[in-house]
C-alpha cells in the first residue's frame, strides 16, 4: 500500500496538545494566529472551538522510537485519498519520535488544499455528498510488522539491558515535574474514540451554524512515498478531537457560559468635579 512520509519538524511547543495518546499526540493549530487550539472535556469526548474562515492544521507527534502510521480522517474522508474514511486506508508515515503538521487535503506529493473552518454546507465533505460525520478529526495509528532478524536483536538488546546493573536511585521529581506528570497521565487516559460506543445524551440544538473542514487554497506541501508493512490489521490506537465554533459549543453546555458581572472600583473617580452652585 503506497504510504506517504512526513518531512521532519521540530517538536517545540507540544506541551499543549489536544489529544496524547499512548502512540501519538494529537492536536488542532490554528494557522492564522498559530495557536495550538485549547481542548474541551464533555462526557469521554475532547472538543476545540474554530473560528470561522480560519486555516488550520492538525499537529501530530510520534511519542515511539519507532516509525508508525497515521491514517487521518476529517469530517469522515480520507485526508490523502479522498475516500470516504478506513482505517484499512493510505496514510502518513511519521519516523521515531518524529512530529509534523498535516495542514490540508492531499492533492499530490507536492500540493495539499488548504484545511479551513467554514459552515457546515460549504465543507469539502458536504459538498461531495458525505454531511453526516463533519466536526471530527481521527486518526487511527499503526505500528510497523518487525522483520524477524530485527525482532530477535530486540529481544537480545532487550535481555542485556536487563542483566546490566541497576542504576543508582535518582532524586525525587521537583513538584513541576509530577504536576507535568500528572498532566500527561489525565490526557493519556483519555477514551479514545473506539471506545466512545455508547449513545450520546441529547444536547441542546447549536443556534448557529455548525462548523465543517472547506477545501481551501493550494499550498506548497512535499513528502515523499514509502512502504509500511503493518503489524496488524486493526488499529493500536485510535484519537479523535470533535470541533464546532466557539458559540455552538457554549450553546451546548460543553464550554462554560461566561458570566458577565460588574465588579466594584476601589477608586471609581476621574476629575475633580466642580461643586454645585450656590443658593
Amino acid at each position: 500500500m503506497r504510504t506517504l512520509l512526513c518531512a521532519a519538524l521540530l517538536a517545540a511547543g507540544l506541551a499543549s496538545t489536544a489529544h496524547a495518546g499512548n502512540l501519538l499526540d494529537l492536536a488542532v493549530v490554528d494557522r492564522d494566529t498559530g495557536q495550538t487550539l485549547p481542548t474541551y472535556a464533555d462526557r469521554g469526548k475532547l472538543y476545540v472551538a474554530g473560528t470561522p474562515g480560519h486555516r488550520y492544521s492538525v499537529r501530530l507527534a510520534n511519542r515511539t522510537g519507532a516509525r508508525v502510521l497515521a491514517v487521518l480522517s476529517v469530517d469522515g474522508v480520507n485526508a490523502v485519498s479522498g475516500q470516504t474514511a478506513d482505517t484499512s486506508q493510505t496514510g502518513y508515515v511519521l519516523d521515531a519520535w518524529e512530529s509534523t503538521e498535516i495542514a490540508g487535503w492531499r492533492k499530490n506529493l507536492d500540493e495539499i488544499a488548504q484545511f479551513n473552518f467554514t459552515a457546515l454546507p460549504n465543507s469539502y465533505a458536504a459538498r461531495t455528498g458525505r454531511p453526516a460525520n463533519v466536526g471530527v478529526i481521527g486518526v487511527a495509528v499503526f505500528t510497523e510488522s518487525v522483520p524477524a532478524w530485527r525482532a530477535r536483536e530486540q529481544v537480545a538488546n532487550e535481555a542485556a539491558k536487563d542483566a546490566a546493573p541497576p542504576l543508582p536511585a535518582s532524586a525525587p521529581p521537583s513538584p513541576a515535574a509530577e504536576m507535568q506528570r500528572s498532566d500527561r497521565a489525565a490526557g493519556a487516559g483519555a477514551p479514545s474514540a473506539s471506545m466512545a460506543q455508547s449513545a450520546p445524551e441529547p444536547r441542546a440544538k447549536a443556534s448557529a451554524e455548525r462548523l465543517g473542514t472547506g477545501h481551501g487554497a493550494r499550498e506548497y506541501a512535499h513528502v515523499d512515498e514509502t512502504t509500511f508493512e503493518r503489524a496488524s490489521r486493526h488499529p493500536a490506537e485510535t484519537l479523535a478531537v470533535w470541533y464546532d465554533s466557539y458559540a455552538n459549543l457554549v450553546e451546548q453546555g460543553i464550554i462554560a457560559r461566561p458570566v458577565a458581572r460588574t465588579e466594584p472600583q476601589p477608586f471609581p473617580g476621574g476629575f475633580v468635579p466642580d461643586p454645585p452652585p450656590r443658593r
